[in-house]
């Protein structure tokens, strides 16, 4: 059974940062493409950052600069360290991995 669980959301103020974890189990990590996607109210789910296998990263356009997606593959765990918070990054953060989705993590930024 794949489980994705996904930690570190909360309440931070513009300009702060916030880590997120998604610890991995029923799929072979090492291997695996992960992700982090989110949702805000009344939009579609956006892409954050992906990380594949050999550590390569894509980012969304309006992250780029700012968060950093890593992996521990003796952890079985990706990361998302989010700096220069705004706004606008508020929603509900979703792991991803292996086309499978963690229950997701509410990130909210207050101005």
């Amino acid at each position: 059974q794949v489980q994705l669980v996904e930690s570190g959301g909360g309440l931070v103020q513009a300009g702060g940062s916030l880590r997120l974890s998604c610890a991995a189990s029923g799929i072979i990590f090492s291997i695996a493409r992960m992700g982090w996607f989110r949702q805000a109210p009344g939009n579609e789910r956006e892409l954050v950052a992906l990380i594949e296998s050999g550590g390569s990263a894509t980012y969304g356009d309006s992250v780029k600069g700012r968060f950093t997606i890593s992996r521990d593959n003796a952890k079985n765990t990706v990361y998302l360290q989010m700096n220069s918070l705004k706004p606008e990054d508020t929603a509900v953060y979703y792991c991803y991995g292996s086309g499978h989705w963690g229950q997701g993590t509410q990130v909210t930024v207050s101005s």
